[in-house]
């Protein structure tokens, strides 16, 4: 449905002592990439929030190919997979400066309200966008 291609390189402080990327920051990666996406759509997570709608990842999934390292560059491929409802679906491709394929992931986020942490439906404005 929308694609979108965000780059970051990969800092020190992102790896243990042998320059490998701590697995726990690949979820940073999948956040930096769903933001991107939405953004480039013209929709913010600052804005949903003002707007009383908070995006609460559900399922998180990552399959690890090969090691990112200390000043590689990465490109996170963020896919939006189909017409949000009550939750949004990201596919994601991370690769290296070589396009070397390093993980596989996919998120799950609800949409919810702010106040009653109720689940709610995608909001107008944002469909309208996709």
């Amino acid at each position: 449905m929308i694609k979108n291609k965000t780059t970051v390189r990969i800092r020190y402080a992102e790896t243990d002592q042998m320059g490998v990327v701590y697995h726990g920051n690949y979820a940073q990666f999948l956040e930096i990439g769903r933001t991107e996406l939405l953004r480039s759509i013209g929709v913010t997570y600052k804005n949903m929030e003002k707007t009383g709608v908070i995006l609460p990842v559900i399922t998180l999934s990552c399959n690890y190919k090969k090691s990112a390292l200390y000043d590689d560059e990465i490109t996170i491929t963020t896919l939006l997979k189909k017409t949000p409802t009550v939750k949004i679906e990201f596919d994601y491709k991370i690769t290296n400066q070589h396009n070397e394929l390093i993980a596989t992931a996919n998120t799950i986020l609800a949409f919810v309200n702010k106040d009653t942490k109720k689940p709610i439906r995608c909001p107008e404005y944002i469909l309208q966008k996709l």
